[in-house]
């Protein structure tokens, strides 16, 4: 499978041109790629358009290892677009008792677009009906509720076309998303691409728990695109608003129905452990009506948590709170000793490593710089992952160690300051920062005593064990 001419790829905004574009530094894992002379050429400025087959290879190639990402604009779309709406592309949506939410989804849908209601069980089935009748859609009701898997497996069943937009009821969704997610399908290996889930402004959002979640929420990964894969900062992909194709779903069996939570991470790792590829598209969104009562906001959290443990047993290398390098977990641990000792070691670490990297990059120019630069995005990223595990996978321990330690005090003070202070710089959440902290440490909370129940429940730690890489 190539990708068809036309096609561009742009480098990520990490990824660096080294030596007048004989090499390419960037990626997940973080790798050197070294450009031969007949592939340099084909790299203008930081885009490479696929004009035959040795650029056909070095896009995949930057696609694979994600030092770039489609131009979405760019790619010829799967098809001659039509004039209103997309005959190859069915919509499904899963509801349950939200009448009012599903006739607003359905009237932002382009009308003659096929589409899918799949009643799961709801308690006043009749006004779904309605809904759905008034709109022209298909509905399929169901007599026992599935859940959000095996409803949308039941949607599934019913479409007949080449690709499927699954939408649940709680979102609004702009005319250009799908068909812009349609686009990434001129890469034969994208199986599923999804937008960029955003807060709805509502009357309730207004309130300090939905600028939270707005600046915060579970869904949202993020402003920038990306390849979801198992290990990298977009390791998921929420099925609140997901294009896939249909062929591939049907191979996989569609969605894991035997789970209730954590079936859009299952899919996603399923189908990138099969050699597919899923496309985060931040420059279209689709808008959530988030929970903000702070009971359902708080359980709704909580219930993300307890789907780690049935992940861990799907997939046990993927699961990790955690992923650290075995230099940056010896360099938690000096730090978090807090003896006299710590910080000479926590220096040596960070030379050893610079130097190591060094002696990686020594053919490029300016290798140590480059090197300080990547040893210095490695302590900062193992810091950060330490701190959310003091504060928010592993509370229950902190909170115990707490009582019995002073260290584990100062240690448990200084990553949760830290972490409020860049997380509210970084969000620029409209909200002060005593209230954005509140929430904060509630979403850790409640997440973290969601990952210890379902660790409980299946008397494991697989879900709560980091996993350090192999040099």
């Amino acid at each position: 499978m190539t990708l068809p001419y036309g096609f561009v790829v742009t480098l990520d905004r990490h990824t660096r041109v080294l030596d007048d574009g004989r090499a390419l530094l960037g990626g997940h894992p973080t790798r050197l790629l070294r450009l031969s002379a007949r592939a340099r050429p084909l790299l203008a400025g930081r885009t490479v358009r696929v004009r035959d087959a040795a650029s056909a290879v070095l896009a995949d190639r930057l696609l694979e290892t994600g030092q770039a990402h489609p131009a979405v604009q760019a790619p010829p779309p799967h098809r001659a677009p039509g004039p209103r709406h997309d005959p190859n592309c069915t919509y499904v949506i899963p509801v349950r008792d939200r009448p009012r939410e599903l006739a607003r989804l359905l009237a932002g849908i382009p009308s003659g677009s096929p589409v899918v209601v799949v009643d799961d069980a709801s308690c006043r089935p009749g006004l779904v009906a309605t809904v759905a009748a008034e709109h022209h859609a298909k509905l399929v009701p169901l007599t026992v509720n599935l859940g959000p898997a095996g409803a949308r497996n039941a949607g599934l069943r019913q479409v007949t076309t080449p690709y499927v937009a699954f939408v649940d009821s709680d979102i609004v969704l702009p005319p250009e998303t799908v068909p812009t997610l349609l686009r990434h399908f001129a890469d034969p290996r994208v199986a599923m691409a999804v937008p960029r889930i955003t807060g709805l402004a509502t009357t309730e959002s207004a309130r300090w728990l939905g600028r939270y979640e707005h600046a915060r929420s579970s869904l949202d990964l993020g402003a920038h695109p990306a390849a979801v894969r198992p290990g990298t900062p977009v390791s998921w992909a929420p099925s609140a608003c997901a294009v896939a194709r249909v062929d591939v779903l049907t191979e996989l069996g569609g969605f894991d129905d035997r789970m209730r939570v954590g079936e859009d991470v299952d899919l996603c790792w399923r189908m990138v452990r099969t050699g597919r590829r899923i496309r985060y598209e931040p420059s279209v969104e689709a808008a959530h009506e988030h929970r903000v009562g702070l009971t359902d906001w708080f359980l709704r959290k909580a219930v993300y948590g307890t789907g780690a443990h049935p992940l861990a047993e799907r997939h046990p290398q993927s699961i990790a709170p955690a992923v650290l390098a075995p230099w940056s977990a010896a360099l938690l641990l000096a730090l978090l000793a807090q003896r006299r000792w710590s910080l000479p070691v926590a220096g040596s670490l960070c030379a050893v490593t610079t130097a190591r990297i060094a002696g990686t990059l020594k053919s490029t120019g300016h290798p140590v710089r480059h090197a300080a630069r990547l040893t210095t995005a490695g302590a900062v990223s193992a810091l950060a992952q330490g701190a959310a595990l003091l504060t928010r996978h592993w509370w229950p321990l902190t909170a115990v160690g707490c009582l019995a330690s002073r260290r584990m005090r100062r240690a448990t003070a200084v990553a949760a300051l830290t972490d409020v202070l860049l997380e509210h710089h970084r969000d620029t959440p409209h909200l002060d920062l005593v209230r954005y902290s509140v929430a904060r440490r509630l979403d850790d909370l409640a997440y973290g005593t969601g990952v210890w129940i379902s660790a409980l429940n299946g008397r494991s730690t697989a879900a709560l064990r980091p996993r350090i890489l192999r040099p």
